[in-house]
């Protein structure tokens, strides 16, 4: 008995005592975290005191300061936005940097919800007049006008609790899953629908392997009109500010991973697009290029995607950032060459100085072209060896690219006997250029046959002609064809070549016969043998014939 008496004695004390705390906790309006913290102190169940947050509000009555300060803290408990205010600054003249000036204001949440800060007037921290202007549509946009009808055809058993949670919130959070589910079937059939319609637009043709990436695409897509159906319906349902801040972090999270997933699918697709465009190009550079692309882009959607994610997650944006320019410049300092052949790239694909299959001397290196890198351009050898060529060297270095060439041009000297009769060489120089003309892979408008000069042992006859194609292989067997004309030619002819001689003269005797060649110069027999190879010449099949 004397226990219950004096606990009835000490119960007016303590409650004595916790009025005086509460009373002893006085209006802060000094620096932004004193604001803040004066406005949800001041709105919580065991210090509910609406008259004192209501006075972080200028200029308004204070019935109307009131019920636009719990109006805030709704918005914030609504959206699951938990204020931490040892992140808040102290610091009476605290100026927000971020911008092209500075402004005495503090955003609690700059990334979610940007339109609620506080700002200082005069000696003061109060919420800014945007904020207070703003919180009646920010207000309907988390609760919309269905909130208050629900709240009032809800019955008293509704409210009944299960694990902290009223039945009827677990009612309608079924019901918002089922919706959300149809809406899921709905807006992936429409959102396919509209994908395709715009490829078909672009590319004009129907790709059953760009159908499959859509649909892919379209899957996303669909799950982001979820989420944010989720995110809008959600509030609603008036869970806790515990309850929403795990939510909407899910959220958001997962809205993040889509949308990295939206992007990555949609690099793959515009890259396909872009390849089959490549494909109907002459350039196989081109071709080349959408390896690169893919890799570049899909790194920035990644990188992108991580930084937001990291954001979620808490960490400043403007410290990662500064963290990632300075990690970003020791980087490129310590890789300077890595930096110069991945400019000497996009050099190479701006200028195109060659193309995949092209045969180019460049340097000491000579061979075809076999793929373009990032770091690096592979150039294959006639004898099959391959040379890596850092890009950097290449883009500055001269290069003679031989697959650009209209025709191939060949040009070599024929030597004749000096004792070959001026008849026969005037017949050996028609006959050449009639073979010139007649054959399929040289240019008859364009060539050069003269005899052009004396040599040491020889007669000279230049012989200058232009193959059409570009291909070795073919430029070979039509030089092949050629030669063996022109020595059918000298045959027919009598003609005979001269190679590195030195000539005796000594007195002949009558029983000696003298040892140089009998040349026939009737014109009528040279006439008949020049006539003779060119229907031989005619009438032989060669490699590159058509």
């Amino acid at each position: 008995m004397k226990k219950i008496f004096r606990l009835l004695l000490i119960i007016p004390f303590i409650c004595f005592a916790q009025t005086n705390k509460q009373d002893s906790i006085k209006v802060d309006l000094s620096n932004p975290h004193a604001t803040v913290y004066t406005h949800l102190y001041f709105l919580q169940l065991d210090s509910y005191q609406p008259q004192k947050a209501a006075q972080t509000i200028l200029g308004y009555s204070e019935e109307e300061s009131i019920r636009k300060a719990i109006k805030i803290k709704k918005v914030l408990d609504g959206k699951g936005l938990f204020v931490d205010l040892n992140r808040i600054p102290t610091n009476p003249n605290y100026k927000d940097t971020i911008g092209y000036s500075s402004y005495k204001r503090y955003v609690l949440f700059p990334q979610r919800m940007p339109q609620i800060y506080i700002e200082k007037i005069g000696e003061k921290w109060y919420y800014s007049s945007e904020t207070v202007a703003k919180i009646e549509a920010l207000y309907k946009e988390v609760f919309p006008w269905y909130v208050q009808k629900i709240q009032n055809i809800i019955p008293v058993s509704g409210h009944k609790k299960i694990l902290g949670v009223e039945l009827w919130q677990f009612v309608a959070l079924l019901i918002v899953l089922v919706l959300a589910y149809f809406l899921l079937l709905i807006v992936k059939r429409i959102a396919f629908y509209i994908l395709r319609k715009i490829q078909q637009q672009i590319t004009k043709n129907t790709n059953f392997e760009v159908d499959k990436v859509l649909k892919k695409l379209a899957h996303p897509l669909s799950l982001l009109v979820v989420v944010a159906f989720f995110d809008k319906v959600f509030p609603s349902l008036q869970f806790s500010l515990d309850v929403n801040t795990w939510v909407f972090l899910a959220l958001n999270i997962t809205k993040t991973v889509f949308w990295i997933y939206v992007f990555l699918k949609l690099v793959q697709v515009v890259m396909r697009i872009y390849s089959e465009f490549t494909e109907r190009t002459h350039s196989r550079l081109d071709d080349q290029l959408v390896p690169i692309l893919h890799s570049f882009f899909t790194g920035v959607v990644i990188v992108v995607g991580l930084f937001r994610l990291l954001i979620l997650f808490g960490v400043d944006a403007t410290t990662m950032l500064a963290g990632a320019t300075i990690g970003g410049l020791a980087f490129a300092l310590a890789s300077q060459d890595t930096v110069k052949n991945l400019i000497g790239t996009i050099m190479i694909f701006l200028d195109k100085p060659f193309h995949i299959e092209d045969w180019i001397e460049a340097g000491e290196v000579v061979g075809t072209v076999e793929k373009v890198g990032f770091r690096s351009t592979r150039v294959r050898a006639a004898d099959t060896s391959v040379y890596q060529i850092p890009n950097s060297k290449l883009s500055e270095i001269v290069i003679n690219n031989k697959g650009l060439r209209l025709f191939r041009r060949y040009n070599t000297n024929l030597g004749l006997r000096y004792d070959t009769p001026p008849e026969l060489i005037e017949a050996f120089v028609k006959g050449v250029r009639e073979i010139i003309i007649a054959h399929p892979e040289t240019r008859s408008e364009a060539y050069n046959v003269e005899f052009t000069g004396f040599g040491d042992s020889a007669l000279l006859v230049m012989v200058n002609v232009y193959f059409k194609s570009l291909a070795w292989g073919i430029e070979q067997s039509s030089k092949h064809r050629l030669h063996i004309a022109i020595v059918k030619l000298a045959a027919e002819l009598g003609v005979d070549f001269a190679f590195p001689s030195t000539t005796v003269t000594i007195e002949q005797f009558p029983e000696k016969k003298d040892l140089l060649p009998k040349y026939n110069t009737n014109t009528d027999r040279i006439n008949k043998a020049i006539s003779k190879v060119l229907e031989d010449f005619k009438g032989e099949k060669f490699e590159g014939d058509t």
